[in-house]
C-alpha cells in the first residue's frame, strides 16, 4: 500500500528502515531522471565511502588471508629448519567504521563531464561523517556543477546556510549560475513533498522529479506498512504529532482490514 501520509512518513526514518528506504528511493530517483535526460546526459549511481578510526567499536574479525604459513613451517627464502619468529608483544589495532552512500551523478554523456550531483542525506553524511561530507559538499559548490540536496530526516543537524528557515524536512536546489544564492524548500512534517527540478545544462529544461508519488511507490514496493508501525518513530515525535500519527496508522490498518474482509 502506498504511505498513509500525506507528505513524509516519519516511520521511515527508524534506523531498521531508513538504508532500505534510502537504496530504493535512490534507484527511483535514478530511473525517474534518466526517463527524461536520455540520451543527452548518463544518470549513475555512485557511492561515498566514508572511512573513520572507531577504537571504541567492538572488535571484528577481518578478512582472512589467501594464503597462510603454519607455525613451526619454513618462511618462503629461508633454508629448512629456520622457524618463523614469534613477537614479544601483540597490540590491537583500531578497526575503521567505513560505510558505503549512494548518491546520484548527472553526466553529459558525449564529454562525460559532471553536471548535477543529488544527495539524499542519511545519518552517514548528516551525522556520523558530516565533516568529510561538508568537505565533499563545499567541493560541488565551488566546482561548476548544480547540487541538489533533499534532507527527509528529522535526526541530525541541517547542512550549513545562515539564512535556513526553520523546517523539518528541506530541499536544496544549489544552480552552478547562481551561487551563493540557492532555492530552497521548506518543508513542514503534514505537507506533502514537493515536485523539485533537476538543473541540467544550458539551453536544456530542467528534469522534475515528484517526492510524493516516488515515496509512494517505494512505500509500496518495500511492503513497508507490513512492519514499520509496529515500533514508534525515531526521534521521537512530540506529543501532538505522536496523537496525529498515531491516528493515521490506526485509519489506514482500519482500511487494510475492510479491503481484506471484502
Amino acid at each position: 500500500m502506498p504511505s498513509p501520509f500525506p507528505g513524509m512518513n516519519p516511520y521511515l526514518e527508524r534506523e531498521d528502515v531508513w538504508p532500505d528506504f534510502h537504496h530504493r528511493l535512490i534507484d527511483r530517483m535514478a530511473e525517474a531522471i534518466a526517463d527524461q535526460v536520455d540520451p543527452r546526459y548518463l544518470v549513475k549511481i555512485e557511492e561515498h565511502l566514508y572511512v573513520q578510526e572507531s577504537p571504541e567499536l567492538p572488535h571484528r574479525a577481518g578478512p582472512r588471508a589467501d594464503i597462510g604459513v603454519k607455525r613451526g613451517e619454513g618462511a618462503v627464502g629461508q633454508g629448512p629448519g629456520l622457524a618463523l619468529l614469534e613477537a614479544p608483544a601483540r597490540i590491537t589495532i583500531p578497526w575503521p567504521d567505513v560505510e558505503h552512500q549512494a548518491y546520484l551523478e548527472i553526466r553529459d554523456r558525449a564529454s562525460r563531464e559532471l553536471v548535477t550531483v543529488l544527495e539524499l542525506l542519511s545519518p552517514a553524511n548528516k551525522v556520523r561523517h558530516r565533516g568529510q561530507h561538508v568537505r565533499e559538499r563545499d567541493q560541488v559548490i565551488v566546482s561548476t556543477s548544480h547540487l541538489v540536496e533533499i534532507d527527509l530526516l528529522r535526526g541530525g543537524e541541517p547542512m550549513p546556510s545562515p539564512d535556513r528557515p526553520a523546517c523539518v524536512y528541506s530541499v536544496v536546489v544549489s544552480r552552478a549560475d547562481r551561487r551563493p544564492e540557492a532555492d530552497f524548500w521548506p518543508i513542514r512534517l503534514r505537507e506533502p513533498l514537493p515536485i523539485i527540478p533537476i538543473p541540467l545544462r544550458e539551453p536544456d529544461r530542467d528534469a522534475t522529479l515528484d517526492l510524493q508519488d516516488l515515496l509512494h511507490r517505494v512505500h509500496e514496493a518495500g511492503r513497508y506498512a507490513r512492519y514499520i508501525f509496529d515500533s514508534q518513530p525515531s526521534p521521537p515525535l512530540s506529543a501532538e504529532d505522536a496523537e496525529w500519527a498515531r491516528g493515521i496508522v490506526a485509519a489506514a490498518r482500519d482500511e487494510g482490514a475492510d479491503r481484506a474482509k471484502g
